[in-house]
């Protein structure tokens, strides 16, 4: 099985990749036979509270955050970036290089990301729900397990998801509806279960494909099969492959398994290798 582009990575251009190298990717993704590869580099304005020691307490953060463990974004370089990834598709020719921009909560911060985009031609943005409202700011989700019921935190992102696919047409595709999962706190309250959030799920799904968006199978932790079920029954037309990498090792991992399950599930590759893979029961544009 021939794998499917890698619609999610990030490169030093992402503020919090300082291992990153567009290059190193891309000689990667060639390496691998991938028809295509997107920079869909981080775009955040939200300002969150970041964990500043304990398990959560992660570097690539706390070089960013303040010594209050206050974390402000800081300001993306596009004319660079557009330079650098127009300096990498003359270096590899033979592999499609998509600009791309990874726009965190584009429902709150509408005008800025929109002056982002207006600098260039972004091929592929993705839109990305990373922080939840808490204690009179913003967190992480795992910034929020310790003192509220995961489930409840849960809950209120799906529902968050929904909300962002009907205040913000600005991108195509969902990324990580799961995120929350990465730092699930199993050892408090037992391994994650899709199915004690069927109603959420279902209801972040339908307002996605009802938006004629989507849906990322995010490999930096493996979907699981039943979100992917309850998309195709929902209507879900889309959907597309993204690994979130951070470093070049990383490009394309875990995609046979997904690419595998997609097409177990009713998705199948377009009739050019850089489409999206849409439903084999109908046809996407």
């Amino acid at each position: 099985m021939s794998l499917p582009p890698d619609s999610h990575v990030h490169s030093e251009w992402s503020w919090d990749t300082t291992a990153g190298s567009m290059a190193d990717s891309c000689a990667r993704a060639v390496q691998l036979g991938l028809p295509a590869i997107a920079f869909t580099e981080h775009l955040d304005h939200t300002v969150w509270r970041i964990e500043l020691e304990g398990p959560y307490a992660l570097d690539r953060l706390l070089e960013v955050a303040g010594p209050d463990g206050i974390l402000t974004p800081p300001a993306f370089d596009a004319a660079g970036y557009l330079d650098a990834v127009e300096g990498c598709r003359e270096r590899f020719p033979d592999l499609r290089i998509l600009s791309g921009l990874e726009v965190g909560e584009p429902h709150r911060h509408a005008e800025a990301c929109a002056r982002v985009l207006s600098a260039g031609r972004f091929d592929r943005v993705l839109g990305s729900l990373h922080a939840l409202p808490d204690q009179g700011g913003y967190a992480e989700p795992w910034g929020i397990y310790p003192h509220r019921d995961p489930h409840e935190v849960m809950r209120e992102y799906l529902a968050g998801v929904a909300e962002m696919m009907a205040m913000s047409g600005m991108f195509s595709v969902l990324a990580h509806i799961d995120y929350p999962v990465r730092s699930w706190p199993a050892e408090l309250v037992g391994p994650f279960d899709p199915t004690a959030f069927e109603e959420e799920f279902r209801h972040a799904l339908r307002a996605t494909a009802r938006s004629g968006r989507a849906l990322e199978i995010n490999t930096r932790l493996p979907l699981h099969a039943t979100i992917l079920t309850w998309w195709h029954e929902e209507g879900g037309d889309a959907v597309t492959f993204g690994s979130d990498a951070h470093t070049a090792d990383l490009v394309a991992h875990g995609f046979v398994d997904a690419a595998q399950m997609a097409e177990a599930h009713g998705f199948r590759p377009g009739a050019n290798p850089f489409d999206l893979w849409g439903r084999a029961d109908r046809s996407i544009c």
